[in-house]
């Protein structure tokens, strides 16, 4: 049998194979709903916070990142499409639209005070490249300024004694996300 993804080369680290082959087994069934009991449920949310461990020879971490990309698009779009059947259109954007307005209050806050810090002997992210991202989701938000999904998926801030709390920035991240699946 071929393997799913290319290997990283072997002195590399990669994610773990079974882990990987695994997870994908599970999402192809709650995608064509044939889950069988015991599997865990799966959204796009899980998708998104999904972690592999690692190993050397592994499948290589881009193409592995790439296709849970995608497959958290088909999630989400799928999502929206029940939602919508559901309680309708409106209410799913009026849902978009809530998160919409948390994200773009908890942007508009000053530099250096968007976040938690955390205390001045541990590692969190880079205050001023955060700050600096939170502009341009800023004015993704209020005028409309062009940013991609990938670039907020993809995003990485550079770690600083004293920084914003990682949990707290990730956790708007992933809203950000959230609305731009949502109105896609």
């Amino acid at each position: 049998m071929a393997p799913t993804f290319p290997r990283a080369r072997r002195p590399q680290l990669g994610y773990d194979v079974d882990q990987v082959d695994e997870f994908l087994v599970v999402a192809r069934r709650a995608y064509d709903g044939t889950m069988r009991p015991g599997d865990p449920k799966v959204t796009a949310e899980n998708i998104r916070l999904t972690a592999f461990g690692m190993q050397k020879g592994g499948y290589s971490t881009a193409h592995v990142d790439a296709a849970l990309e995608r497959l958290e698009d088909a999630f989400a779009a799928r999502e929206r499409q029940i939602a919508a059947r559901l309680h309708g259109d409106e209410a799913w954007l009026t849902e978009a639209r809530t998160t919409a307005q948390v994200v773009a209050n908890r942007l508009a806050r000053p530099d250096r005070e968007r976040f938690d810090r955390v205390n001045p002997l541990v590692l969190g992210y880079s205050v001023k490249e955060v700050d600096r991202f939170a502009e341009r989701l800023g004015r993704y938000f209020t005028d409309g300024w062009p940013i991609g999904i990938d670039d907020v998926r993809t995003v990485t801030f550079t770690a600083q004694r004293g920084g914003y709390r990682e949990a707290q920035v990730d956790l708007v991240l992933d809203a950000v996300v959230d609305v731009m699946l949502a109105v896609r």
